[in-house]
């Protein structure tokens, strides 16, 4: 999915302070995705308090929307560097295409990961037989040594491990005795888990990692802290153990987000990931020009037939680091 705000903020990037004895709350902005009738996300990451939680670097929270009253989702062609995009749904059904020659299907509980690496282009549209949209789009930040490797793209559907009263589908990195065999460029944890009305469960953690929790549906506890539909919760590096409870009467779903701090500066801004400011009036003024570093889509039949890259701000772009 594209950053398709008309004048994307750049944010000086720094981390929060976690809440004594829990996790720090961080809570969404509403973005709109286009025009008028356009769907609206919930945006969690980034944001000042808070730009990573490892290598995790944006995610966005969208539906249940009826996209029978709506204009649904219908992102043209649009290009990324230097990430990962990480699509996962809840309901519906989403069309992707790239510039690698990608054609696949974005399904509940399946995994669609993009590499972006030194360049690419895609497209995302959602089906005719979609009445109802709703899912969650992340973006990985790739290390120096592997941002400029090919483009790529993966499809998994990882098994729904049980849990006793919850589920989990691990789609990136171990957790409770599952991997994913999708690779990444850094250590990395994502995972979907479904809690019965009431549960609680306490899933071994990486102490090495910061932990993120992104409701879907709640409101959840995580580590004693409340988290409301949208919100995402914030654990440092240390902890052995993630705890959560579902506080309601009905199942609740969550994303288990988690990853190795991410030690890099980046500059992030619209759809890219560089280093500089230059190498992002670089990135833009490739795509501007149709260069090959993007390749292009085919078959994508809306209209325009490629996003046009916002102007850049009059102050130089400035790095965000997980601090």
């Amino acid at each position: 999915m594209s950053n398709l705000e008309a004048a994307p903020v750049e944010l000086a990037g720094r981390g929060g302070e976690p809440t004594v004895g829990g996790a720090e709350v961080l809570t969404a902005r509403d973005v709109p995705l286009g025009g008028p009738r356009a769907m609206r996300v919930r945006r969690t990451l980034p944001q000042h308090k808070r730009s990573l939680i490892g290598a995790w670097c944006f995610a966005d929270h969208y539906g249940p929307d009826d996209v029978t009253a709506s204009a649904g989702m219908d992102v043209p062609p649009h290009p990324h560097t230097g990430l990962q995009t990480v699509s996962w749904l809840f309901a519906g059904e989403v069309e992707h295409r790239d510039s690698l020659g990608s054609h696949a299907l974005v399904r509940p509980g399946e995994l669609n990961l993009m590499t972006a690496g030194h360049g690419i282009c895609h497209s995302e549209v959602s089906t005719p037989a979609t009445t109802v949209l709703h899912g969650v789009q992340l973006w990985v930040a790739l290390p120096d040594a592997h941002r400029n490797r090919a483009r790529d793209f993966q499809h998994y559907v990882p098994p729904a491990a049980d849990l006793g009263d919850a589920t989990a589908r691990v789609f990136l990195g171990s957790l409770a005795g599952e991997t994913s065999p999708v690779p990444t460029y850094s250590p990395l944890l994502g995972a979907e888990i479904v809690l019965a009305a009431h549960a609680r469960l306490s899933l071994p953690a990486e102490p090495s990692y910061e932990h993120g929790v992104l409701v879907d549906a709640g409101p959840v506890s995580m580590s004693g802290t409340r988290l409301q539909r949208a919100e995402l919760g914030y654990l440092p590096p240390g902890a052995a153990t993630v705890e959560l409870a579902n506080l309601t009467d009905e199942p609740a779903r969550v994303l288990l987000l988690g990853g190795a701090p991410f030690e890099e500066d980046i500059v992030m801004w619209w759809n890219f990931v560089g280093r500089s400011h230059e190498e992002i009036a670089a990135f833009r003024e490739a795509w501007e020009a149709e260069l090959d570093q993007f390749g292009r889509v085919e078959g994508y039949q809306g209209t325009p037939r490629r996003l046009p890259a916002p102007v850049l701000p009059s102050v130089r772009l400035k790095p965000r680091t997980r601090r």
